[in-house]
């Protein structure tokens, strides 16, 4: 292992990339701790010390503790990835996004041109709201947040925060560019993992004082390596199609004959779905902290918390959804069937052409349908184990509901972790891919990578 890290900083180019990602990154995390102006901080630490655990909290986590001190990157990326989602979604219906996409690298640069434009204007929505929030917060000894509230503070913290998630969308590409691993994901990667020295210092803390038992905290080490490893075999898991080629004769020569297959990957949109759908479900928070005097939309967001049981189903639907739409925008079964047919190669079994694509899009639904029940499983189970599945908050069916389930569903078991579910798919996808790209350099120039045997197949997006 010590020789495979020699290995890496002896390639130049590796090295500047390395040292290129950790330099930006070290930047992003600078800026997480610039305040935004106009904010009492003793008053904002107290009132976020009450939110630990509730929905601001988990947002938090995201945007690596920006939030909770509402600094310059206190919108984190979130605003670029709703953006994204808003484009592909627009890339389905209006014929001109979809013209662009098929138009290769041009079209694809305009795409991106036009999701920078959407996350300026999706950043001062979400800061306007933030703003206005702050304004009417108080800290649990009843300070206000801002001492002087009014429009010079909320245009200064729309600017503010604006610019910082611009920046911070800025650093991703040029990650991307010229570092190493995708830019954005390794964003998202840093501001969660940077709070795990401080979580082990509090577990350690609670051992100390005894809220938490040795046996508790050894089956919790062992229910975390558990969910790693399952998380680790699903990500490399495939459904292998079998190819063959068909022989041709060129004068005396027999060509083609070779059998191989297509490799589908069983969660072949990665962690991408779980971020599209943790993005678009914190809109109703976002409005609702916009309209406080409107009683239904307070209502609506209520029911869309964090840890309401209506937010759990959303979540899982949103899940489900998202797998199948990402899925259907970069895999596409017809393409992949023509190609075959113009290469001659074919299913054993399955005519060319039209059956072809029927055969590979069957497969891909049902494997598509697998990966996002693990999705859903892993981002949700964690914080019901956490929470408590609250039932009782279930309108119309709740108080029935609640009679006849037990006590551990709906009060949950009482066990607190660091990473939750959704933080685990993505610091371990992360890890993967970046793994994945490093490990390819080494490969290239003839280095011994990470693995001798096989290689790390990284995800996509």
């Amino acid at each position: 292992m010590i020789q495979i890290f020699r290995n890496i900083f002896a390639i130049p180019d590796l090295r500047k990339r390395l040292f290129f990602t950790f330099g930006l990154l070290a930047v992003y995390r600078v800026g997480c701790h610039i305040p935004t102006p106009g904010i009492d901080t003793q008053a904002l630490l107290e009132f976020m010390g009450e939110a630990e655990n509730t929905f601001l909290g988990f947002i938090n986590t995201f945007t690596g503790g920006s939030l909770k001190r509402v600094a310059v990157f206190a919108l984190g990326i979130m605003p670029y990835i709703t953006s994204s989602i808003v484009l592909q979604l627009l890339t389905v219906v209006w014929p001109y996004l979809e013209k662009l996409s098929k138009e290769g690298e041009l079209g694809r640069k305009k795409i991106t041109q036009y999701t920078r434009y959407g996350t300026v204007l999706i950043s001062i929505i979400q800061s306007t709201g933030i703003a206005i929030w702050l304004e009417r917060a108080q800290s649990p000894g009843g300070a206000v947040l801002v001492p002087t509230a009014g429009w010079a503070f909320r245009l200064m913290t729309i600017l503010t925060l604006t610019t910082g998630c611009a920046f911070i969308m800025w650093l991703g590409e040029q990650i991307s560019e010229r570092g190493v691993g995708n830019g954005i994901s390794l964003i998202i990667f840093a501001g969660i993992v940077v709070g795990l020295p401080q979580a082990v210092i509090d577990t350690l803390g609670r051992t100390r004082i005894g809220e938490l038992s040795i046996v508790k905290i050894v089956l919790l080490s062992a229910f975390m390596v558990l969910v790693v490893a399952f998380i680790v075999f699903m990500e490399r898991a495939q459904r292998r199609i079998p190819v063959q080629y068909a022989k041709r004769m060129v004068g005396r020569r027999v060509y083609g004959g070779q059998s191989t297959y297509i490799p589908l990957r069983v969660n072949t949109g990665g962690v991408i779905p779980v971020i599209f759908a943790s993005s678009v479900i914190t809109v109703p928070a976002t409005i609702a902290g916009m309209f406080e005097e409107q009683e239904w939309l307070q209502t609506v967001a209520h029911q869309l918390a964090w840890g309401q049981p209506m937010y759990y189903l959303l979540y899982v639907i949103g899940i489900v959804f998202f797998s199948y739409f990402y899925v259907s925008i970069i895999f596409n079964p017809a393409d992949l069937a023509e190609n075959m047919r113009k290469y001659g190669s074919f299913i054993p079994g399955i005519r060319s052409g039209k059956r072809t694509a029927e055969y590979i899009d069957r497969i891909l639904t049902r494997i598509t349908f697998v990966g996002a029940l693990y999705l859903a499983a892993v981002s949700v189970l964690p914080e019901i184990l956490l929470t408590g599945f609250k039932v009782q908050n279930l309108p119309w069916i709740g108080a029935a509901l609640d009679a006849y389930t037990p006590r551990w569903v709906t009060e949950g078991m009482g066990i607190s972790f660091f990473f939750g579910g959704t933080s685990l798919l993505i610091v371990v996808g992360v890890a993967m891919d970046t793994l994945q790209q490093i490990e390819s350099q080494l490969v290239m120039r003839n280095y011994e990578g990470f693995l001798k045997r096989g290689r790390i197949r990284g995800r996509r997006g």
